[in-house]
């Protein structure tokens, strides 16, 4: 089985199981996260891969993480993610991309990912749930954070926080490959 059908039946089985587990119907998962009640039954069925911006839908709708949403397996307390199972969830032909590295559960979705912009690209965000928090620091390059339309400039080895629950979008305006660090803390499902 490749990586790519484990994720999928990863997502599968996460999805129908945080589902049942918050008590949802399909309608009611679907409407709650803006998905299609049909992309949420072929996700169920492990018949689709959808995007990055989909699964991150479906995770903050359930109240959990995107690494929950991917594990392949529940595991002890403690959890090491060796560097070749780090999830990556978007690329560029450019070759920027991001890395889900490590999530948890405490007291809700909490994720640290490692990002690459190259010169020029962009990767915009839809709002998260209210009380969802971000954190960046800033490895090499420079990155602009757009938070509601507001540019926020982020120079190597500055660190940055800010509310989540508006669009947002990251940006690589320099002539260099921005690298980042990311954590994102999402309030747990009332």
């Amino acid at each position: 089985m490749s990586d790519l059908d484990l994720l999928t039946q990863s997502l599968a089985r996460n999805v129908k199981r945080w589902r049942a587990e918050r008590g949802f119907t399909l309608d009611a998962l679907a409407a709650r996260a803006g998905v299609s009640r049909g992309m949420l039954i072929q996700i169920e069925q492990a018949r689709t891969n959808p995007s990055i911006g989909t699964v991150v839908k479906i995770g903050d709708a359930l109240g959990v993480s995107v690494t929950t949403l991917l594990d392949y397996e529940r595991g002890p307390r403690v959890r090491i993610v060796p560097a070749e199972q780090a999830v990556r969830l978007w690329h560029t032909e450019a070759g920027s991309y991001n890395r889900l590295l490590a999530g948890t559960e405490a007291p809700g979705p909490l994720e640290m990912w490692d990002w690459r912009l190259m010169p020029g690209d962009r990767s915009p965000s839809d709002p998260h749930p209210a009380g969802t928090v971000e954190l960046v620091h800033v490895l090499a390059g420079r990155l602009t954070i757009t938070v509601d339309g507001v540019d926020h400039d982020v120079p190597t080895g500055a660190s940055a926080s800010f509310e989540a629950d508006t669009p947002h979008t990251y940006a690589n305006d320099g002539d260099a490959p921005m690298e980042m660090v990311m954590a994102v803390s999402v309030p747990p499902v009332r």
